[in-house]
């Protein structure tokens, strides 16, 4: 599709010297010095780059809206579109996960919701899946090796939340009659399948190895999920991950940054001011400098409000913005975007410049989303 061709003046626009009035011009998608456009007068508003998702699964609500209600994933790619554009959020890793636990979670949807992706058409943000394979499914690799090729899917992150202590101990797990109900078994017969799962822990890591392999070929981006200690990660570092996604203590971030790798961290445990489950505080990590990129997790809105939280907290604008657009970018390989640079993207989000609320997003030159007196604006 082809973009606006404008330039948009009078905002303040978030540059490598931080906030100042500059004009932005767009043309045919990307940002261009081509000052002869027609021109649209910003006053009163900023630019900053769009904001680059780098794992949410908050679309799942627009995919299951009830327990149970799992509708076509194509019915839902509009919606998860349009509540990605009304906050800002320009490029979308959509956490798609391949896992024991059935339903919007299993195998057989990771593979549709694949296929509406790759199959949607005229989109305006750039929605991409990321696949959070349990690496306990080991009976599954050359599925998920098929899927990850067929699909050109770039980014998988390994993650295991089976239950193993509570297996290992003969004890019955939470949640297990909900999680049964959801993969369409009987609470026995989910329990016993937990368990041929857990029995085969040793075989993991060997074939995690071989499927590693086959991905880097590919080129897929792999992370860590949940890593505790310095030696967990270096466990997967071993098999080429490239990046810890929400590591669960400051150590295990250490860890990680010393091999060179990427960190993210999740949005709300910012807005928080700590991890729901406990785990190491978010905002702990970005203040020590050990944080390259947030991530929405389960709520698309709160990737912003995050950069605005920790810019009003004290940050540069520059540093707490860059953890939500270049940061992400930078670990996704995604060198087109995440600033505002002649030859970029013509990625945006427009805040309002006094209520900071999102008054527009453009991606890819487009209007992905518009309200109130910005409108008259751009229309006149």
């Amino acid at each position: 599709m082809v973009g606006l061709n404008l330039t948009l003046m009078g905002a303040e626009v978030l540059g490598p010297e931080g906030l100042a009035p500059r004009p932005v011009s767009m043309a045919e998608g990307v940002i261009t010095q081509d000052q002869g456009l027609r021109c649209i007068d910003l006053s009163g508003y900023i630019i900053l780059p769009g904001l680059v998702d780098f794992h949410g699964d908050g679309f799942e609500r627009h995919v299951a809206p009830r327990r149970g209600a799992v509708v076509d994933p194509r019915e839902g790619i509009r919606p998860i579109e349009a509540e990605l554009a009304a906050n800002g959020i320009t490029t979308a890793m959509l956490a798609q996960f391949y896992s024991w636990e059935g339903g919007m979670r299993g195998p057989d949807f990771a593979a549709a919701m694949a296929r509406a992706l790759q199959d949607a058409q005229g989109l305006i943000c750039d929605l991409r899946l990321q696949l959070r394979v349990e690496m306990n499914m080991v009976d599954h690799y050359a599925a998920i090796l098929d899927l990850v090729r067929d699909h050109q899917i770039a980014c998988v992150v390994f993650n295991d939340h089976l239950p193993h202590e509570a297996l290992a101990a003969g004890k019955r797990p939470p949640r297990l009659t909900g999680q049964a109900l959801k993969a369409g078994r009987s609470p026995e017969a989910h329990l016993a399948f937990l368990h041929s799962l857990h029995d085969r822990k040793p075989e993991v890591m060997p074939a995690l190895r071989d499927l590693a392999g086959q991905l880097s070929e590919l080129g897929v981006v792999m992370g860590s999920h949940d890593d505790a200690t310095p030696a967990t990660h270096a466990q997967f570092s071993e098999i080429g991950v490239s990046l810890a996604e929400f590591p669960e203590t400051v150590e295990a971030a250490e860890a990680a940054r010393a091999e060179g790798h990427g960190v993210v961290m999740g949005a709300p445990n910012v807005l928080r001011g700590g991890s729901h489950a406990g785990k190491v505080s978010a905002r702990l990590l970005v203040e020590a400098g050990l944080v390259d990129a947030l991530a929405s997790d389960y709520q698309y809105p709160a990737l912003l409000r995050a950069a605005l939280t920790l810019w009003q907290g004290g940050m540069g604008l520059i540093e707490a913005w860059a953890l939500v657009s270049s940061g992400p970018a930078r670990l996704l390989g995604l060198q087109d975007r995440g600033e505002i640079a002649t030859g970029k993207r013509a990625d945006f989000v427009i805040l309002d410049g006094k209520s900071h609320a999102v008054a527009a997003t453009i991606a890819g030159g487009q209007i992905a989303y518009a309200r109130g007196d910005i409108v008259q604006r751009l229309l006149s």
